[in-house]
């Protein structure tokens, strides 16, 4: 599974997770930095994405919109780098099958 997080998380995820995320990737690194949600949800629905945010936008798309892509809304608010990299793998086996689950759109992750 590949991770696309949202220009609200460092571009340092990318590294820190690749033994768990693979072939993820961030907004500022493909040139969305100042995109619409709406253009890095496109992105993300033809490239196989999960979209990681900290912001209920892209929550709101999932509802409007269904899914693909997923959305792992992160709701521990502005923290380090190297707490989002805890939470995520924490949270690993949550992930995995919130992927693979045929009707989940938004998987929720609280400290």
């Amino acid at each position: 599974m590949k991770l696309l997080f949202d220009h609200n998380l460092s571009h340092k995820l990318v590294r820190r997770l690749a033994d768990f995320f693979p072939d993820s990737a961030q907004t500022r690194l493909l040139n969305f930095s100042t995109s619409y949600d709406s253009i890095i949800w496109q992105h993300a629905k033809e490239n196989g994405f999960v979209v990681v945010t900290l912001d209920k936008d892209f929550s709101e798309l999932a509802l409007q919109r269904g899914t693909p892509p997923k959305i792992i809304w992160l709701r521990c608010g502005n923290s380090t780098v190297a707490e989002v990299e805890r939470l995520l793998r924490a949270n690993f086996m949550d992930i995995e099958n919130f992927e693979s689950h045929p009707t989940a759109e938004v998987l929720e992750i609280w400290p």
